[in-house]
């Protein structure tokens, strides 16, 4: 366990923990004024929780703390780097729409990426045997962060149509603060069209890992990462077309969302999680 690894696991830690109490203040009347700005010294801790672990995958990656050292990769390695991205889209956006109830979930979810890359640390990995290996993997790994950014906004367009079904007073602790603009101040046309965004841009990612896969691999292998991966693009293609050709929208959009995402999730993570844990035996790729 290296050093940035606990300095990232006890600023998670204390993000949550603080963002809670902050959104249980928040539900009290008394409280209400201050709740529309929580951020602050958890924005910080949040920060710090977020560099602690790109140092610790930086480390972990490249081998460092064995003897000798070799690279590492597997399923949860690739989860946590999977949550670092989504922090860091997170921390540019946040600049410009700010979104404080979201780190609560997204400490919890850099917490649990740490912990799980800690359990389960990868294999030693031979040098790549295509000069393309290595693009193709950062590729990979990039079109999770963009989808995974794309979940977590269309989970917020979700809560916010729950709202609006709701009766006033119904179940509002449970939700998201939401007023005449939106969900968080954000409008909520503008919070979809930052989601699709967000698709477009993931979906080219993987077409681009997909077609690098097939350029380098020889043969090609219908093994389930690539079974998964052909699944979930089609399912995006499927979405981007019934967005911009039939207007699809809320929840028959992010249920397509939602099953591109989780055959994605399948495809690397979910193969390797099997052969690394399940059957604890590896595997190439």
């Amino acid at each position: 366990m290296t050093v940035a690894s606990v300095v990232a696991l006890l600023a998670y830690a204390a993000t949550a923990v603080r963002a809670q109490v902050i959104a249980g203040a928040a539900a009290l009347p008394a409280s209400a004024p201050t709740a529309a700005a929580p951020r602050g010294l958890e924005g910080g801790l949040l920060m710090l929780g977020w560099l602690a672990q790109g140092v610790a995958i930086a480390v972990h990656a490249a081998g460092l703390d064995l003897d000798p050292p070799g690279t590492r990769f597997g399923f949860a390695p690739a989860l946590s780097l999977t949550v670092w991205l989504v922090l860091a889209v997170y921390a540019i956006e946040s600049r410009v729409l700010p979104l404080p109830a979201l780190q609560r979930v997204l400490a919890l979810l850099g917490g649990a990426s740490v912990a799980l890359a800690l359990a389960f640390p990868g294999e030693l990995r031979a040098h790549a045997g295509s000069p393309w290996a290595p693009i193709h993997w950062v590729l990979g790994i990039a079109s999770y962060g963009l989808f995974g950014v794309a979940v977590l906004h269309a989970a917020l367009l979700r809560k916010a149509e729950q709202r609006l079904r709701l009766k006033p007073g119904a179940g509002a602790r449970a939700l998201p603060p939401q007023n005449a603009h939106g969900v968080f101040g954000l409008p909520l046309l503008r919070l979809e069209k930052l989601t699709f965004r967000f698709v477009e841009a993931g979906f080219v990612v993987l077409s681009a890992t997909i077609v690098l896969g097939w350029w380098f691999a020889t043969p090609w292998r219908w093994d389930h990462k690539a079974i998964f991966s052909l699944l979930s693009w089609a399912v995006f293609a499927g979405l981007l077309v019934g967005r911009h050709s039939r207007g699809w929208r809320g929840r028959q959009a992010t249920r397509w969302l939602y099953v591109g995402a989780g055959l994605l999730l399948l495809a690397y993570v979910g193969s390797r999680f099997v052969l690394e844990v399940l059957l604890q035996r590896s595997a190439l790729g």
